[in-house]
């Protein structure tokens, strides 16, 4: 954080909060309707498996890269039901499904990951602002695709964000009980 400034950490914070919807809400809730208590375990023990050893290093090259494509392929429900929520619900934080869904059909395949490009699309398109860009990941500079139009996210979009993703897990919340009841 060190070498973020105050829209560096907004940014980073508003593309946490929807990658983190998709993984630990969204995708959790979906497997639990699936298979119960145990589909959630298996699950976040994929997911964070993979973030324990799925990046991209010598030590874990051997290993690592069986827990990523795990967790990516588990995640994949996840990120496109949380993805489709946050376009829905886009009017709940000032935004519009129609930028949402815009934002989601044109950047969400552009990120590295096949999950959090989408939630990260999305919840860009329903605030309104652009995620994406330079940063460092475990240490060396990346420049990610730009998602969205609008601006950086500042302060009000990092509130706006967490508004999203609530709106979101209740949505999954409901439809993932209505499935499995």
């Amino acid at each position: 954080a060190d070498a973020l400034d105050r829209d560096g950490i907004c940014r980073a914070v508003v593309e946490s909060v929807a990658e983190n919807t998709g993984d630990a809400v969204v995708g959790a809730l979906i497997w639990g309707a699936v298979a119960g208590p145990a589909g959630v375990a298996v699950y976040r023990a994929a997911n964070t498996l993979d973030a324990m050893v799925g990046q991209r290093s010598e030590r874990y090259a051997e290993f690592g890269w069986a827990a990523a494509r795990l967790d990516d392929a588990l995640s994949w429900p996840g990120a496109r039901l949380g993805a489709a929520l946050a376009v829905a619900l886009a009017p709940a934080v000032g935004g519009s499904p129609a930028a949402a869904w815009r934002v989601l059909r044109r950047d969400g395949a552009a990120h590295p990951s096949p999950n959090a490009g989408r939630l990260e699309a999305a919840f860009a398109g329903a605030l309104g602002v652009r995620l994406g860009g330079p940063l460092s990941y475990g240490g060396r500079p990346e420049l990610r695709p730009e998602l969205g139009d609008g601006p950086a996210p500042g302060t009000e979009a990092v509130r706006r964000a967490t508004m999203l993703s609530l709106a979101v897990g209740i949505a999954a919340a409901g439809l993932c009980a209505g499935a499995r009841a």
